[in-house]
């Protein structure tokens, strides 16, 4: 069974592109898709978050919401707004946010590759965000929300992509956020095969985003190998939906912190304890760190530039993890937040609201003081999952974000 392979892809048909295209399920609260898909019946969020269909008291989780996910995508399929395309292929997906563009490919890869750790890991998941996708993907018999992946760089592969680029896309769609959405389809048998032969060679891939979405459709699997007879291995359960990226074009932003309050301490206490790791320099305009190791810090009205101590930089490819320095020398011996993951004192804001959410987020009283932090690179990423370890939480924030919709996989 290959790394890859190409697919049958159930996508709008060209002139319902636009108006079918939807951000991811998990970007939007029930509210919000309930806002951004009133008076439009082919949005994909009435498959991706159907609750907005039923009563708003209705529990986003209950069964009644997978069944009605169910239905509006067989309505789009019955109404001809979806179509499967007559044969496999794969698909050449391209975003554009500002002047940033990356240019990925889009395919099912192999769920035996995610359980063998060949397609890496970087992040723990939640059982119950777990359960939810398990039911949703049994419900819709259908992955809907694609994986994101990274690949090393390929130079044969870049040609290849350049070359069906150039072509007028079959889809281009500008969202409403902005982002340019472009998709080809790649049916030739030679760019096929030349695609699935050479991803086949590459020794690992890299979860960017979507660890839930990958751990379901593994559970998916497992489930259904055991209760089909005839199972071969070739079944369409066997594989997930992925739009996997190179790695030198993607685009992460910084994943900035937040907290309540100073753990007691007043202003001029807690910034005496800071001089322990970092050195403190206020500064009369935002802080936005320009290397790894540098901290913005906004307190009382205040930015703080915070640079920490080169002798506090570990070699472990985790610990030394901006994310990892910073909660590991201020926000728990400090601040006494030891779980990010539940303590409630702290909440994270993702690098594409700016650093004035930092500001306005503490000037109206919600918080006592926030953190810029300076983005992971896709480097550090990698050798933390090529060691098998796990990021902090909210360590990574990728845009432009891949849209739903676009392309699924039905099993």
């Amino acid at each position: 069974m290959p790394l890859i392979r190409a697919f049958a892809g159930l996508r709008p048909q060209p002139e319902h592109t636009a108006a079918v295209l939807a951000p991811p399920y998990d970007v939007l609260s029930s509210d919000e898709a309930r806002n951004m898909a009133a008076d439009r019946p082919y949005s994909f969020l009435h498959i991706s978050k159907p609750e907005i269909d039923l009563p708003p008291a209705t529990d986003p989780y209950s069964p009644a919401v997978y069944a009605k996910g169910a239905e509006n995508l067989q309505s789009l399929i019955a109404a001809h707004i979806l179509k499967t395309d007559a044969q496999p292929c794969y698909y050449l997906y391209a975003l554009q946010m500002g002047t940033h563009r990356q240019i990925g490919l889009v395919a099912v890869a192999n769920v035996g590759d995610y359980d063998s750790n060949r397609i890496r890991k970087h992040e723990l998941t939640r059982p119950d965000k777990e359960d939810d996708r398990v039911r949703q993907i049994d419900a819709l018999n259908a992955q809907t929300g694609p994986v994101f992946l990274a690949y090393p760089q390929h130079a044969g592969l870049d040609e290849l992509m350049a070359r069906v680029s150039a072509a007028k896309p079959e889809v281009d769609v500008t969202t409403p956020d902005e982002i340019i959405h472009q998709l080809w389809v790649i049916a030739d048998t030679a760019d096929v095969d030349y695609i699935t032969q050479n991803f086949d060679q590459m020794p690992q891939l890299y979860i960017a985003d979507g660890h839930h979405r990958s751990a379901a459709a593994s559970r998916v699997a497992a489930q259904r190998r055991a209760s089909n007879p005839n199972h071969t291995g070739e079944e369409a359960y066997n594989y997930f939906l992925v739009v996997i990226f190179p790695d030198n074009q993607l685009k992460i932003l910084d994943y900035n912190r937040v907290i309540k309050d100073l753990n007691g301490l007043d202003v001029h206490e807690f910034l005496a304890k800071l001089q322990a790791a970092f050195a403190v320099v206020p500064r009369a305009e935002i802080v936005k760190p320009q290397q790894p190791g540098e901290f913005g810090m906004y307190l009382a009205g205040q930015w703080y530039r915070l640079q920490i101590q080169p002798s506090l930089i570990p070699s472990d490819p985790v610990a030394s993890l901006d994310v990892s320095l910073l909660a590991d020398n201020l926000i728990a011996p400090i601040l006494g937040i030891t779980d990010q993951r539940r303590d409630k004192r702290i909440d994270f804001v993702g690098g594409i609201r700016g650093l004035d959410e930092l500001e306005k987020r503490v000037d109206s009283g919600e918080m006592a003081v926030a953190f810029a932090l300076y983005p992971t690179s896709m480097h550090a990423l990698m050798a933390v999952a090529d060691a098998g370890q796990i990021m902090p939480p909210k360590s990574t924030w990728f845009e432009p974000k891949l849209a739903d919709g676009l392309v699924s996989h039905l099993l």
